[in-house]
């Protein structure tokens, strides 16, 4: 690992106004984009590329921001990955991911948000992260586990699309579980 952003797999940079393709591609496979509640009509290029050019230009960090996830084998985009809902006084927040379809099984996503719990629990001495899934989304709810969340609840019937109710299952961890499995960073 060169630094904190980067991992053998990805790395997690800010938004660029390139990068507006990626998202646009992100949010066309409508199958995705239903398990992420973003249903909507569809957006002209330009609605792409002033989207991501805002983002682009604001400043990194705070309380809620986004990253793009860049493959490094390809140095392509990959996806991206949030963090908001950031409640300091409590010290928790939530993140969420997205990977394109090509990149997907690579190990991308729990990379990123390795380096994401790292990020929060390191640096910004936050204690808990929670994610929402969906219930049927059986690949995100195994990442979660895998890195070591664990089920809270369920909201039943909690979401509406593609004709139907779908249950959102809540998961959470803590600082003290993310490091009993994985090393500080150091500063040597």
């Amino acid at each position: 690992m060169n630094d904190m952003w980067t991992g053998a797999k990805v790395r997690l940079r800010g938004v660029e106004p390139e990068d507006w393709k990626g998202f646009r591609d992100l949010a066309r496979n409508t199958v995705d984009a239903r398990a992420a509640d973003q249903v909507e009509p569809p957006r002209s290029d330009e609605s792409y590329r002033s989207w991501t050019a805002d983002r682009a230009g604001r400043p990194p960090g705070g309380e809620a921001f986004r990253l793009v996830i860049e493959a490094l084998a390809e140095r392509v985009f990959a996806g991206s990955v949030t963090v908001g809902e950031t409640d300091n006084r409590a010290g928790r927040f939530r993140t969420g991911i997205e990977v394109s379809r090509d990149h997907r099984g690579k190990g991308y996503a729990t990379e990123a948000t390795e380096l994401i719990l790292t990020y929060m629990f390191g640096e910004q001495r936050l204690n808990k992260c929670e994610v929402e899934v969906h219930a049927f989304n059986e690949a995100s709810l195994a990442l979660y586990r895998r890195l070591g969340f664990v089920e809270e609840g369920r909201l039943r019937q909690h979401e509406y699309f593609a004709g139907g109710y779908h249950d959102s299952v809540l998961l959470g961890i803590t600082a003290d579980e993310f490091w009993a499995t994985r090393r500080r960073p150091s500063v040597r």
